[in-house]
């Protein structure tokens, strides 16, 4: 085996850190999965808070056990590529941890120095930055997240002693990542353009950034956070090879790109004798799905989506933009309405009574309810219930984070049916959103056709078949569930081997050898094709017009009370 190629991809999301070794085919030969912390605040529910440190020794370990496991020799691992949650990581100028947690604290040197993705304490900054009009905003869809990097960097400004403001750099988590293992602090184009402010032709915006008070990175010329160009570095550390090529780092949810648009599929069992081309990938939406969901889709022009992020220019593929749309909680929405029902106790024992998985024994009571009904689908089962799944705030394409879920149609029911049918109904309610993502972009400009997945969400076949059936186009699943997005880490850790052994490269050339890459390293998925009889078609339509009622109805209400409140 030591003749052979290998490469390291490493994945941290929101809970775990994960080192997969991928042959030049995309076979995962070994993989290791190591628990990170989130500290939450009892008394705030809109704080998560994680530690650089504690991620590192996490993939420290993963990639040991990897090399361990494989019994693969360090030479043979030509390259690594990171991906990382959209997170800000804050340390001094010599990259020591510096604490992020309100209090005395703040600012000064600790553990907790990573303000996580999913932690809402930016909102009054949001509002600040999204009241200015600036050009910045035309790049996010019109509005920017209180979850992107600028909000919460501007929080830790408001909060924090100016004089321990200045000694802080600033960090997308994946380009810390590259920046622990390198020392080489350049950011990556995918982190500043798609997270930082960094507008597409033009760089930074010196008035914006004066204007909502951060006017030291201006005077700075911005090396707190960044100069916006690719890094490739060599790893120092893990028990590599020292020179050992790293790749520009990456948004977890882009590596799930890397890892599934460029994937053949098989139907009945064929596959399909199409290998597709960098052309091709314009059609076809990335769903990274997970704790949240992502929605990705490149195009050679610039396409502006309201209510959805982008265009972002050269994130991936020089020349080329992409729009992210998103939804804040999907498996996070999932296991709150599972958890938090009084039948949930009752669910795990039936379960482990019957030897299946939770979500089989949910499944096998939807038939049963289902065909005690005489009804032929469960769309018609639930006709009566509905869903609004923002119950933490909505990213895309409305990017209102005060938007709040709703239920519509309960009874007095706590039993482990009622369970069963809220479960379904979150399922549904997931589809339907991904739905008004999917025309939001195709509306816009975008030719999307079809969905292809990644992310534990990807097991779940029902809600896969709902989103075939909710959105009209086929799904394809990838080989594996959660090898796509280490895998499209992994190719990047390829991509900086092989360009540095051809330096001299043109732009065109290094889009035609990574895209090569991808072809080569992403295994083919299995397509899932729309189903619904004509009945559930129509159910499914009308649940997706309430759906969209519902989001105006929310709204008019707010304002009601607002206005009452005055």
């Amino acid at each position: 085996m030591s003749s052979e190629s290998y490469y390291l991809g490493i994945d941290v999301g929101t809970g775990s850190a994960r080192a997969s070794l991928v042959s030049t085919d995309g076979k995962v030969v070994a993989s290791s999965t190591v628990e990170t912390k989130t500290w939450r605040d009892p008394d705030d529910h809109r704080i998560f808070e994680q530690s650089t440190d504690n991620i590192w020794a996490s993939i420290s370990s993963a990639i040991k056990t990897c090399l361990s496991s494989s019994q693969i020799a360090p030479e043979a691992v030509k390259g690594l590529g990171f991906d990382a949650t959209c997170s800000l990581a804050v340390s001094d100028l010599e990259g020591a941890p510096i604490q992020v947690t309100k209090g005395a604290e703040l600012g000064k040197p600790g553990e907790r120095n990573i303000i996580l993705w999913a932690d809402h304490r930016a909102e009054k900054e949001a509002d600040l930055i999204n009241s200015t009009g600036s050009v910045v905003l035309d790049y996010v869809g019109g509005t920017m997240s209180l979850e992107m990097e600028i909000p919460k960097v501007l929080w830790l400004k408001n909060h924090m002693y100016p004089s321990l403001f200045s000694r802080c750099q600033f960090f997308d988590l994946p380009d810390f990542l590259t920046y622990r293992a390198t020392g080489d602090g350049t950011r990556s184009c995918c982190s500043v353009t798609c997270k930082c402010s960094y507008v597409p032709n033009s760089g930074w915006q010196d008035d914006f950034f004066s204007k909502i008070g951060l006017g030291e990175l201006v005077e700075s010329g911005y090396k707190p956070i960044g100069a916006g160009r690719a890094a490739m570095g060599e790893a120092e550390e893990f028990g590599l090879v020292e020179g050992t090529p790293v790749g520009s780092g990456i948004i977890d949810a882009y590596a799930g790109w890397l890892g599934t648009v460029a994937a053949r599929f098989t139907e009945d069992g064929k596959l399909s004798d199409i290998v597709p081309s960098l052309e091709e990938s314009r059609h076809r939406l990335a769903a990274v799905a997970g704790t949240s969901t992502c929605h990705l889709v490149q195009s050679p022009e610039d396409v502006f989506v309201n209510g959805v992020w982008g265009p972002y220019k050269d994130p991936v593929f020089r020349g080329w933009w992409m729009n992210e749309g998103g939804q804040s909680s999907t498996g996070q929405l999932i296991d709150f309405v599972l958890t938090t029902h009084p039948a949930y106790t009752e669910l795990q024992e039936r379960g482990k009574a019957q030897g299946k998985n939770i979500f089989v024994v949910l499944q096998d009571l939807l038939d049963k309810l289902r065909a005690d009904e005489g009804v032929d689908s469960l769309a018609e089962l639930l006709k009566d219930v509905h869903m609004y799944p923002d119950f933490h705030g909505n990213r895309s394409p409305i990017a209102d984070p005060r938007m709040r879920g709703s239920l519509t149609g309960l009874t007095l029911d706590a039993s482990l049916p009622d369970l069963a049918r809220k479960y379904h109904l979150t399922l549904e309610s997931i589809a339907l959103q991904t739905r008004h993502i999917l025309e939001s972009l195709n509306a816009s400009g975008h030719a999307i056709t079809s969905i292809y997945m990644s992310g534990g969400q990807a097991t779940n076949r029902v809600l896969m078949q709902l989103f075939a059936d909710a959105c009209g186009v086929p799904v394809v699943l990838p080989f594996e569930h959660s090898g796509a997005v280490v895998r499209g880490a992994a190719m990047l850790g390829r991509f900086a081997a092989e360009a540095k052994k051809q330096p001299e490269m043109g732009e065109k050339e290094q889009d035609e050898m990574l895209w090569r890459i991808m072809v080569e390293m992403t295994p083919p998925g299995t397509l899932v094709a729309p189903a619904a009889s004509p009945k559930e078609k129509k159910l499914l339509a009308a649940k997706y017009k309430i759906f969209r009622e519902s989001i105006e109805i929310q709204k008019r209400w707010r304002q009601e009370m607002e206005e009452a409140s005055k």
